[in-house]
């Protein structure tokens, strides 16, 4: 199996240290609802956001739980964590990129062995070559799902990166139009009301420790398959559109666009491989790039929205996971468990009890 077009000199650390960070074993069957809920009209979204209280209310009794953090922050693994705690509970996937069926790899979805029997829900399930999700769809499919698990007195988790489909999801009103992370825009434009009762996790890392975390796993990742999921995607027929829409826009597919698309088979191999460097160092760079944004988002929506967030700091846990300092990386997991898992599992205890 061709893992990669090139030997990798820089590849110095343990792969399965930096795997186990995001994920565990077994497997489940994803929910079907969600990618079946698509076929139907979209529901009627409440588009008013004039006088907003600054108050905060809930609309429902509805209880979720919401994990935030940065891309590679081991947002999957805590939800597992507490779904295996606090069970029954199911996963809502509100990863942009993740939604879309394909490059399981290069998006880093977490496996289905690894999900301990805890289902997920648009996680892969809407097909890359339908229009692209938006975060007014993701509210009212999101809503629906969380609907049907409340319904089956089970907990709602959800967990993933992008915060635009978080605030159009617990928003009470939701303005499609007006974006709460323009800096530009006043505070007044921000709904701060909730529409239902909401616990927020925001596990973070220092920055300068979880850029070199995500730098190590490019590499891992192209290690893993993601340098062959990437050609047989551009092989195929879902490559054959070149608009930058949904799928298109995972971190992965631009960058290694030039050695895919534009290189002739005849090339010669050290003309590829300096385009295959070139796409390797802008995904690292760009996956940085997007943590930060990602932060960033996280403090204006605590901030500006006022969202009470519990954070929970995980650098120790990745520093020790990958060596830093000279520590013992085999205590990464007893830190995790310390310094994220306990105290999440206390949060959400006393949110569930309250």
């Amino acid at each position: 199996m061709r893992l990669s077009p090139f030997p990798n000199t820089h590849h110095h650390y343990c792969s399965t240290k930096l795997i186990s960070l995001n994920h565990h074993t077994t497997a489940v069957k994803s929910s079907s609802s969600a990618h079946a809920a698509l076929k139907i009209k979209w529901a009627q979204m409440d588009t008013t956001n004039n006088n907003h209280s600054h108050h905060r209310r809930h609309i429902s009794n509805e209880k979720v739980v919401v994990i935030l953090g940065p891309t590679g922050s081991g947002k999957s693994r805590l939800s597992i964590d507490l779904a295996t705690r606090f069970f029954p509970s199911e996963v809502i996937n509100s990863d942009k990129i993740q939604v879309y069926r394909g490059l399981d790899i290069t998006t880093n979805k977490i496996p289905m062995r690894q999900r301990l029997g805890v289902p997920h829900h648009l996680l892969g399930e809407i097909d890359p070559d339908e229009p692209e999700l938006t975060p007014s769809e993701f509210r009212s499919l999101a809503a629906s799902t969380i609907s049907d698990i409340a319904s089956r007195r089970n907990l709602p988790l959800v967990v993933g990166g992008s915060n635009s489909f978080i605030y159009a999801l617990v928003s009470n009103r939701f303005d499609p139009d007006s974006d709460m992370f323009d800096d530009s825009r006043t505070t007044d434009s921000i709904c701060t009301d909730l529409r239902y009762d909401c616990c927020f996790l925001w596990v973070d890392v220092s920055l300068p420790v979880l850029n070199q975390y995500l730098t190590e796993r490019v590499d891992d990742m192209l290690v893993s398959g993601m340098f062959d999921e990437l050609a047989e995607f551009f092989e195929s027929d879902e490559s054959g559109n070149e608009t930058r829409t949904g799928l298109r826009k995972a971190i992965g597919v631009p960058e290694f666009e030039r050695y895919f698309k534009k290189l002739r088979p005849e090339e010669d191999v050290r003309v590829k491989r300096v385009v295959y460097d070139e796409a390797v160092r802008a995904i690292k760079d760009n996956t940085c790039q997007l943590a930060k944004r990602q932060v960033g988002k996280i403090q204006r929506l605590r901030d500006a929205a006022g969202w009470k967030l519990r954070r929970l700091d995980a650098t120790e846990a990745f520093r020790t996971a990958m060596g830093v300092g000279g520590s013992d990386s085999g205590r990464w997991s007893d830190i995790w468990e310390r310094q994220v898992v306990e105290p999440s599992v206390k949060i959400v205890r006393r949110f569930l009890e309250g």
